[in-house]
C-alpha cells in the first residue's frame, strides 16, 4: 500500500463538522420558502400585467410581462432545484466514507 493510497482512504467528508447544523438548515428552509413564494407571487404579478397590457393594446407591455413571467419561472425552477441538489450532494457525501 503506497501513501497516496493510506492518504486517499483518510478522506472523507464529515458532515457533522458543521456547528450549529440543525439552525443552518432551518435558514436554508426559510430562504428557499420565501425564494418560491416570491417567485409565485412575480408569476400572479406578471400574468394579470400581460393580460390587461393585452387587452388594452399595448404589445411592448405584454412582451415585458412575458420576460417577467419566464424569469419568475426560471426563479422558481432554480430555486427548487437548488434543494433537490444540496440534498444529492449531502447524500453523495455520506456515501464516500
Amino acid at each position: 500500500m503506497t501513501t497516496l493510497d493510506v492518504f486517499l482512504t483518510r478522506v472523507h467528508p464529515d458532515i457533522g463538522a458543521v456547528a450549529g447544523d440543525a439552525g443552518l438548515d432551518r435558514i436554508v428552509g426559510a430562504l428557499l420558502t420565501y425564494g418560491l413564494l416570491i417567485s409565485v407571487l412575480m408569476l400572479i404579478a406578471c400574468v394579470a400585467a400581460g393580460a390587461i397590457a393585452s387587452a388594452h393594446g399595448s404589445w411592448h407591455s405584454a412582451e415585458k410581462a412575458k420576460t417577467g413571467l419566464y424569469v419568475s419561472l426560471a426563479g422558481a425552477v432554480l430555486t427548487g432545484g437548488a434543494l433537490a441538489w444540496a440534498n444529492w450532494l449531502i447524500n453523495i457525501g455520506t456515501q464516500i466514507r
